[in-house]
């Protein structure tokens, strides 16, 4: 990878669905061309025309749109950074902005050599989590819908006699208790729609099973207690290289695992987790804790030593852990009862 000093053209570029606003300035801050134009390859090209690829570097900040043109200034080989927007949020000077301010502070980001990175994650792993997130936004969906279930039933006084309230069989039984007629019309329609996410899900579950099964990493990761195909893929699919991290705080610290330090002149206090994280895998994490602690004696006694503290300090403590233990798994390439024979030596 090229670095900012070796190139003598800063290109910024504010991408938006329908828009794009490029800043190409020099090294001593000058601006060489700033222009407005569509989202589509021939109008970048028009607006790239006279820039020398091995003698610029452009940055795009992280967005829900930025990969597309990421992806197509990749392929035709210009050197890329992605920005991190929480970084870029913080050095912004005005609360009132304009896309040429941004597109210029990424210009001007590059060439001062100041610019928060992003982790750009290539394709495949992209693919990964796509569908562990498409997976997770399915589970919310359906939770939020059982939720309504629950009222409806709270507003009538029902109890669901099964310990799954949702299995085929207490479904059934929902179908046939006695509400009125608009409740019931409500209660049948998010039944309808929970069936319909239960089968989505085992879709999911079938794509994540044959991923999980070609990736040695998330193989890896998967002889760890708790780590199932989901967990694992998730973990691999959103921690990406483990390469880029050059300790295991700082994959907890991803995670949103590790807790607030307040700290005033000798005295240091932690508190809370700081839920900054990626919150993908602090939530797989956490689920994937609650099932280690049942199977594992060495993650149960994380948990027995803190539980006094409370059920969810405890799990979140072993949550950590695991992300710990993963770290050092995937970077030794190393099976998890082979990582704890290792430590007991």
């Amino acid at each position: 990878m090229i670095s900012c000093k070796q190139v003598s053209q800063y290109i910024g570029l504010d991408v938006h669905k329908k828009t794009i606003y490029g800043y190409v300035m020099d090294k001593q801050g000058n601006k060489i061309v700033e222009k407005e134009f569509k989202t589509q390859p021939h109008e970048l090209d028009i607006f790239l025309l006279n820039i020398k690829k091995d003698d610029s570097i452009v940055a795009i900040e992280s967005c829900s749109c930025w990969q597309y043109t990421y992806d197509y200034l990749d392929d035709a080989g210009y050197n890329l950074k992605l920005a991190h927007p929480l970084g870029i949020k913080a050095l912004k000077k005005v609360k009132k902005h304009t896309d040429k301010y941004d597109a210029k502070l990424l210009a001007d980001l590059l060439r001062t050599n100041m610019l928060p990175e992003s982790y750009a994650a290539p394709e495949d792993i992209r693919e990964k989590r796509q569908i562990t997130r498409h997976r997770h936004s399915l589970t919310n969906i359906e939770n939020e819908i059982k939720n309504k279930v629950h009222a409806i039933l709270l507003r009538h006084g029902y109890e669901v006699p099964f310990s799954d309230a949702f299995c085929k069989s207490a479904i059934a039984y929902l179908r046939e208790i006695n509400l009125p007629d608009c409740d019931r019309f409500e209660l049948h329609q998010y039944l309808d729609l929970i069936e319909i996410i239960q089968k989505q899900k085992e879709g999911c579950k079938d794509i994540i099973e044959r991923v999980a099964s070609d990736d040695p990493h998330i193989r890896l990761a998967m002889t760890m207690p708790g780590m199932g195909h989901y967990a694992a893929t998730t973990f691999v699919a959103e921690v990406g290289d483990i390469r880029r991290f050059d300790k295991a705080d700082q994959v907890a610290s991803f995670a949103g695992l590790v807790p607030k330090v307040h700290q005033s002149g000798e005295k240091t206090k932690l508190s809370h987790i700081t839920k900054q994280g990626n919150t993908n895998l602090r939530h797989v994490m956490v689920q994937a804790a609650n099932i280690a602690v049942q199977h594992d004696k060495t993650l149960r006694k994380t948990y027995n030593r803190l539980k006094h503290k409370g059920h969810n300090i405890a799990i979140v403590a072993v949550a950590r852990r695991m992300v710990t233990l993963l770290y050092a798994m995937l970077k030794n390439n190393i099976k998890y009862h082979d990582l704890q024979v290792h430590k007991a030596t």
